[in-house]
């Protein structure tokens, strides 16, 4: 009876605690199994801080991927593991766990080449790499701080400035001379080269240009890059009425001041076309710097000819073209940069009209200063007083001296900054221009889809009419507009990357020039008020002296 009776079943409880056990000697049998945990054995006393380590490396791993990977551990194993964790920390600065498993698992490798791993250390080995890839995964600071810190962007706004700064050059325009007689007259103006760009044939060229050729350089640039994308910077525009007076004159200083503008002008597209690094290479560029003598005519230039009128009526056209047709743009940036642009312009001319008043206002404050240092002279001289005759004529010649500073103001105006705003305002002509190439290519592009429509519609409807002998020709035509459709994307996908490099060139360039522009311009003011302050302080003493 003794031997035939069933043993007592066991409880739930005790089920569940025996498995637990297993499978924790199961955990520690692979562990102690590893060939990394004999080679730590074998070391004297750093041996039980390693031990601890591969504890703690394996305790932290368990807690980030346990939402993955469960394991059934009872809660007087898990506390025992916070227990063993808090001394390390305490120790050193909160290990990072990506970091702890690099330093556990790269002494691996030497022993693995010693020995062959048994079984359980391969499974064992295969879990750590498992846990580590999820800690990477889980860990998106190791990664970021792989990544430059520069953007592809600005790095080719770093190597395009680093290029545009390995060679220089610099244009002057000077010694402006009337030729010739009457209405056949012209000005002809010298112009100076320091460059150190190996594409030119000299360090220094001196040549002699009319203003027809100036127009002519831009006509050639225009036609050659503008319908690439590229902003040409447009010459200054003919003006009948200034350069009829110059002709009429006999003498030379009433139209000194309109051919000294024009001078300056001239001396500024120059410089600001051999800025672009492609333009100041272009061949037409180069002979028009280079070539010694008279260039050939340049044709189309004069404002009351046939050419121009043509021009007047290219340009009409073109306005009705943009009415009449409206591109879907689909570019953000593009549509932005237009917004941008369309401000610009407006503020642009408005500052204009504001700096012209300004200059208008500053040549009469001199013209009424002048007048008040003469009245201040005949008073001074009419004047019985010896102290206060001396006074008041001293206080005539620093009017006079005040009058001068308020010339040269005006001058800084207009100069310095009004005629800055005026050739950005031409500029920004420009970019629409480009824009609006951009926008022929898109129309052409799509006028090409449409007809490989109808093409593909006409073959289709000829093969349905089993017409076998006029269906060569048409594959022929649906190949050849395929092929256009084809060249219209890719010269419209090239122009608006164009495009985006010259708009940041753009930018780049119109922030450093009003920089440059401001500074010079308040240096100038104060300056002229520094220099008022010293004449009013030398005419104080003057002023205490009368008795």
């Amino acid at each position: 009876m003794a031997d035939g009776r069933e043993p007592p079943p066991m409880d739930e409880g005790e089920l569940s605690e025996e498995k637990d056990n297993n499978e924790d000697d199961l955990f520690k049998s692979a562990v102690e199994s590893t060939p990394a945990k004999k080679a730590l054995e074998d070391k004297d006393n750093d041996a039980g801080d390693d031990k601890l380590r591969l504890s703690v490396s394996e305790a932290d791993i368990f807690e980030d991927v346990g939402t993955e990977i469960p394991l059934d551990t009872p809660d007087e194993e898990n506390k025992e593991a916070e227990n063993d964790v808090k001394p390390i920390k305490v120790e050193e600065p909160t290990p990072d766990p990506v970091s702890v498993v690099e330093s556990v698992v790269e002494p691996a490798p030497p022993t693995t080449e010693a020995k062959p791993e048994s079984p359980k250390a391969a499974a064992k080995s295969t879990t750590t790499k498992t846990f580590v890839q999820a800690a990477d995964k889980s860990n998106p600071t190791k990664t970021t701080k792989k990544k430059p810190e520069n953007d592809d962007k600005t790095q080719e706004e770093i190597e395009e400035e680093e290029s545009g700064d390995q060679y220089s050059i610099e244009i002057t325009v000077s010694n402006p001379s009337k030729k010739g007689d009457g209405m056949s007259s012209y000005m002809v103006y010298e112009v100076n080269t320091k460059t150190t760009i190996p594409a030119y044939k000299k360090p220094e060229l001196s040549v002699t240009r009319r203003f027809s050729d100036f127009l002519g350089i831009h006509d050639k640039l225009a036609n050659k890059h503008l319908p690439v994308g590229r902003i040409v910077p447009p010459a200054p525009q003919k003006s009948v009425i200034g350069m009829t007076k110059v002709k009429m004159s006999k003498d030379e200083s009433g139209s000194s001041d309109f051919v000294e503008k024009r001078r300056a002008s001239l001396e500024r597209y120059l410089n600001r076309t051999a800025a672009h690094s492609i333009l100041r290479v272009d061949p037409d560029f180069r002979d028009f710097l280079e070539t010694d003598g008279e260039l050939p005519k340049a044709t189309n230039t004069q404002a009351l000819s046939g050419a121009g009128v043509k021009r007047l009526f290219n340009r009409v056209g073109e306005a009705v073209g943009k009415i009449s047709f409206k591109m879907d743009e689909t570019d953000q940036w593009f549509e932005e940069k237009q917004l941008q642009i369309e401000s610009l312009d407006q503020q642009f001319k408005k500052l204009h009209s504001s700096i012209e008043a300004l200059v208008h206002h500053r040549k009469e404050l001199a013209l009424s200063t002048s007048s008040f240092a003469k009245s201040c002279a005949m008073l001074g001289n009419a004047e019985e007083h010896t102290a206060l005759s001396r006074a008041i004529s001293q206080l005539a010649e620093i009017e006079e001296k005040v009058e001068q500073l308020y010339h040269d103001q005006a001058d800084t105006d207009f100069f310095v900054f009004s005629e800055l705003i005026k050739d950005y305002i031409s500029l920004i002509s420009a970019v629409k221009e480009v824009f609006n190439q951009r926008v022929k290519c898109y129309k052409t592009w799509k006028e090409a889809e449409t007809t490989l429509n109808k093409k593909r519609e006409n073959k289709a409807k000829l093969e349905l009419a089993r017409k076998a002998d006029k269906l060569p020709q048409a594959e022929h035509e649906v190949h050849e507009w395929e092929d256009k459709v084809e060249k219209g994307q890719d010269e419209f996908e090239k122009i608006s990357e164009t495009i985006r490099k010259e708009m940041a060139r753009f930018d780049r360039k119109r922030i450093r020039d009003f920089k440059l522009t401001v500074i010079n311009y308040l240096e100038s003011l104060m300056n002229n008020q520094q220099q008022l302050i010293k004449y009013w302080e030398a005419f104080l003493p003057e002023v205490k002296a009368i008795a």
